[in-house]
């Protein structure tokens, strides 16, 4: 999805900082003026760092140039939900509620946190703009993500959580098309990309 020019650039905690660096480009080039960077830890990165996921990704931004009062950080969020919820509260006593996000998340996970906002958001609807570092899936593994069987186990899961979530209310309902069900299912069946299941 493109972006545009909004109010504020939310980027959701996770394993991957490499979601912070592009919401500090989107920030260098001007986007938004503030960055919000939200998260405490979550399955993937509990016991990884001694910091916060919204510290870490705060210094990251910093270290790619983005001054430190532009930076707002939620640090109390464990899951997608809370990230939305906590960071509409911390805005709410801020300095008010955006009229345009963009969302910055893992590139498997942009249509799981589209429908989540959709969902948890309290505040009236907002234009939303959702992207995520630009990198192709087989360029996408690193020491920090795991390898390519690693990333396609996440994937999985994700891909479950889409459907499951939906159904006990925590996003809005999203179509998937046949084929990628289809795909869907190969993988869950052969076993072997289920660790992320839930």
């Amino acid at each position: 999805m493109n972006v545009s020019e909004s109010d504020i650039i939310i980027a959701l905690g996770s394993y991957d900082i490499r979601v912070a660096e592009r919401a500090a480009d989107l920030w260098n080039d001007q986007y938004a003026e503030y960055i919000l960077f939200s998260g405490k830890s979550g399955n993937l990165t509990r016991g990884k760092w001694k910091k916060t996921e919204a510290e870490i990704f705060r210094d990251v931004a910093i270290g790619k140039g983005v001054p430190a009062n532009r930076i707002i950080i939620e640090t109390k969020s464990t899951n997608t939900g809370e990230n939305v919820r906590f960071s509409y509260r911390l805005l709410l006593n801020r300095n008010g509620l955006p009229r345009n996000v963009i969302l910055v998340q893992k590139p498997y996970m942009g249509r799981r946190t589209l429908a989540t906002f959709q969902k948890q958001w309290p505040g009236s609807k907002c234009k939303l703009y959702v992207t995520s570092p630009q990198i192709p899936l087989l360029d996408y593994p690193n020491s920090e993500v795991g390898d390519l069987n690693d990333v396609i186990t996440i994937v999985i899961g994700d891909m479950q959580r889409i459907d499951s979530y939906a159904k006990l209310g925590y996003q809005t309902s999203q179509r998937i098309p046949d084929d990628v069900w289809s795909a869907y299912n190969i993988l869950h069946r052969s076993g072997m990309y289920n660790g992320h299941q839930v």
